[in-house]
């Protein structure tokens, strides 16, 4: 049995390359003394340092053609005229506001008088448009987190323990044995 050593070779394409030709050594120094020829001519024109002008500039339109070393042309009033253009002042930053202390910023929130008017017409049961809601509630979650900070809780559990105290002393005086109710 002959078994072919090479794999088949599928016919070729015209998508196939041809071999290129070899360039003779005429052709090659042709080449090599062009690639020399274009070498030499590298660099900078002679002068070019002191050239005012640039290329960019030569190109845009010869009325525009000015020196870069010399400055403004802008001319500049010498007296002053009542209807001299008034240059717009520029807005003076917000000074850094001092930071506070929570103690003082928590007492500062409890007598804000605004934020007392609102809470006095939301107990009065009228309704606050969405800017003023919106002012309750951020300086009443302000107060809550500084509150926390400090350590203070509300007085609602004190509440809850004086309804306790007179729920105990209903008891007594209703006839429990006192020794029950502890």
């Amino acid at each position: 049995m002959n078994q072919p050593s090479k794999a088949p070779r599928a016919p070729r394409s015209s998508a196939a390359k041809p071999k290129t030709k070899k360039k003779s050594r005429v052709e090659l120094d042709q080449e090599a003394r062009e690639r020399k020829r274009l070498k030499k001519r590298r660099g900078h024109a002679s002068g070019s340092r002191t050239q005012v002008e640039s290329d960019s500039q030569k190109n845009k339109s010869a009325a525009q053609a000015k020196d870069p070393r010399i400055g403004s042309k802008v001319p500049v009033a010498l007296v002053v005229d009542a209807k001299a253009k008034a240059k717009p002042q520029p807005k003076p930053k917000a000074e850094a506001k001092p930071r506070l202390s929570p103690e003082e910023e928590l007492a500062k929130l409890e007598n804000d008088e605004r934020l007392d008017a609102l809470l006095d017409r939301i107990d009065d049961g009228e309704t606050l448009n969405a800017e003023e809601q919106a002012y309750v509630d951020q300086t009443l979650d302000r107060i809550d987190v500084l509150m926390e900070l400090l350590g203070i809780e509300l007085g609602e559990d004190e509440d809850d323990e004086e309804e306790e105290k007179q729920e105990d002393i209903l008891k007594l005086l209703k006839g429990g044995n006192p020794k029950d109710v502890f």
